[in-house]
């Protein structure tokens, strides 16, 4: 899987810490209080000021496994390759650690190549491809869903390939704005209660600060 930040609000800490300090205070805005500003806007939950900041991912080597659980976060936009218009190629498909699924992969390839020798269009020959072929998309999310993201795909919980996926893209996410996800990830990390309680979380650490997978 590759992962790259394509491209981001410029700023976004200061842009977002603007946006509070517009809603409290008719003071001029001070750069050198950012800081302060988000950690208490954060802390009351006042996170409608974080949606002012984006970020666009290029996603590439992803599953539909995990594609079609990554769409389901709908205050997102996503731009997906279409196996409608575009052929699938052989080395375009993934198996879960531990599992080797090439044998399946070659039969189910061979008939899709079949299908496209015979005339078949794309949008009909794809339905014999596996959900372990992969494609590549944009995905842009406000900095407000990214933290909700993260809170459900970083977890443990989570499946195995986009919970990979949300750690790089967090990675990259704080590299550029530092305090919109300082204390960003599984609720778990934040000190707060898990809200699985009816599955034992691997770091049995519901309500206690764990360590990172």
């Amino acid at each position: 899987m590759k992962v790259e930040l394509l491209a981001h609000t410029p700023d976004p800490d200061m842009l977002c810490a603007y946006a509070a300090h517009i809603c409290y205070s008719t003071e001029p805005f001070k750069a050198d209080r950012s800081t302060r500003i988000l950690h208490k806007v954060m802390a009351n939950g006042h996170l409608s000021v974080l949606e002012h900041a984006s970020f666009t991912f290029l996603v590439e080597g992803l599953s539909r496994v995990a594609s079609h659980q990554l769409v389901r976060h709908r205050l997102a936009s996503f731009s997906q390759q279409s196996l409608r218009f575009t052929k699938a190629m052989s080395t375009t498909f993934f198996s879960p650690p531990g599992q080797d699924f090439g044998p399946f992969y070659e039969v189910a390839y061979a008939e899709y190549q079949r299908l496209l020798a015979e005339g078949v269009h794309e949008e009909d020959a794809r339905y014999v491809l596996p959900q372990g072929v992969t494609s590549r998309l944009v995905v842009t999310m406000n900095a407000r869903e990214l933290r909700h993201f993260f809170e459900l795909r970083c977890c443990l919980r989570a499946q195995f390939e986009i919970r990979a996926l949300a750690w790089v893209m967090l990675a990259k996410a704080k590299a550029v704005a530092p305090l919109l996800f300082e204390n960003a990830g599984p609720v778990c990390l934040q000190g707060l209660e898990c809200p699985e309680h009816s599955f034992v979380c691997p770091l049995n650490s519901k309500g206690k600060k764990g360590g990172l997978e």
